[in-house]
């Protein structure tokens, strides 16, 4: 792992340079090149020791995308070892990514190398292509090479001449960040608001009749382009807005006798939670119901525990902060059926609670 950071570090400062925007993509290449072979200390000592090499080698490559290529390498080198010298040679392919105006390239692939015998390697580099002319570049690059049976990493420096032939001659679509038309290498004022009607070098044009979204305001004075055409706007252009009162409601029944909330995953109750939390400065009251039959005082507390066990829901299971709940207990003080009847007394236990906040509403034409 440290030989692979400190061959990122060697191939980012051999990367310093720039190159203009080209469209690569059909490009291919053939390339020749020579490379210092170093492997892993791991595998020194006793009664082998292996120690770099130097060795040459050829490769092609294919970028099938602005920013992806392909490649096929063949290489043979010699290793220095104890007791006697190795010829090696290497075979595999890369997948190679380009940044953007091919500053560098990153490239990983699979290589089966012999050596002593043959392995397979996991192999990952950086790279640069440097331009000399149209079709010539130097190729430069730094790899590490892992073992794929061992914890051996052996590491390869690479330098090499390439032809490339078969570029598209199209030129890459200039940049234009601020979506106004002009590329950014001609834009004057950058970051000019969408939809902004700019000069030839991407200013703004202070329009005196121009009305490009028909709001009324005129270009020149409109601080709020592209209003949809059916909102009303002010002196600036902008759309007008009025508060409106919303508000949801809630009703939790519960068994006779009881205070235990049956149905705490009921929708009713996500949806009031999720109302709160949208309108944060708002509060609720929630208010426990009881049915006639039995002591007053009774209901009256069994009232107050019913709403206090749906408070406690909705903090403990919709996260909806207590001090915005008030609990308050009516027993038997307000009931929607005063019938003696099962059915009445049914409804009759129950929860209610309500939440009002404004928001605001655009006011149309």
């Amino acid at each position: 792992m440290k030989k692979l950071l400190v061959a990122s570090a060697i191939a980012l400062a051999m990367t310093s340079s720039v190159q203009a925007e080209s469209n690569k993509e059909g490009e291919k290449w053939v390339g020749g090149f020579v490379e210092y072979y170093k492997t892993d200390h791991a595998e020194t000592g006793a009664p082998f020791y292996l120690d770099s090499g130097k060795g040459l080698g050829v490769e092609f490559g294919f970028r099938f995308k602005p920013q992806w290529a392909a490649r096929i390498e063949a290489s043979s080198f010699d290793i220095d070892a104890t007791p006697s010298d190795y010829s090696s040679n290497r075979f595999g392919a890369d997948a190679l990514y380009f940044l953007e105006d091919d500053l560098f390239y990153v490239f990983g692939g699979v290589k089966r190398t012999k050596i002593a015998e043959s392995d397979y390697y996991l192999d990952l580099g950086l790279g640069k292509h440097w331009d000399l002319n149209e079709n010539f570049k130097i190729i430069t690059e730094i790899a590490a090479y892992q073992n794929l049976d061992t914890d051996n990493t052996h590491m390869g420096y690479k330098l090499g001449l390439a032809y490339a032939f078969g570029a598209s001659s199209a030129p890459a679509a200039s940049k234009d960040s601020d979506n106004d038309g002009v590329s950014n290498n001609m834009d004057s004022c950058a970051n000019t608001p969408y939809g902004t009607k700019v000069d030839s070098k991407g200013c703004a044009i202070v329009a005196q009749s121009i009305d490009t979204d028909n709001d009324g305001v005129v270009d020149g004075k409109d601080k709020c382009a592209n209003t949809p055409a059916e909102d009303k706007v002010d002196a600036n252009g902008c759309s007008i807005f009025t508060e409106e009162q919303v508000s949801v409601n809630i009703k939790v029944l519960f068994a006779n006798n009881s205070a235990v909330v049956q149905y705490p995953l009921d929708p009713q109750l996500k949806e009031f939670a999720d109302f709160m939390k949208r309108f944060p400065s708002t509060d609720t009251v929630i208010e426990g119901h009881a049915s006639a039959p039995g002591d007053a005082g009774y209901n009256m507390m069994l009232s107050e525990k019913r709403a206090k066990a749906v408070s406690d829901l909705f903090v403990k299971e919709y996260g909806i902060n207590p001090n915005r709940l008030t609990v308050k207990g009516f027993g038997e003080t307000q009931l929607l059926d005063t019938s003696n009847t099962a059915a009445a007394h049914k409804i009759n236990r129950r929860i209610t609670a309500k939440v009002t906040a404004s928001t605001r509403v655009k006011v149309k034409k």
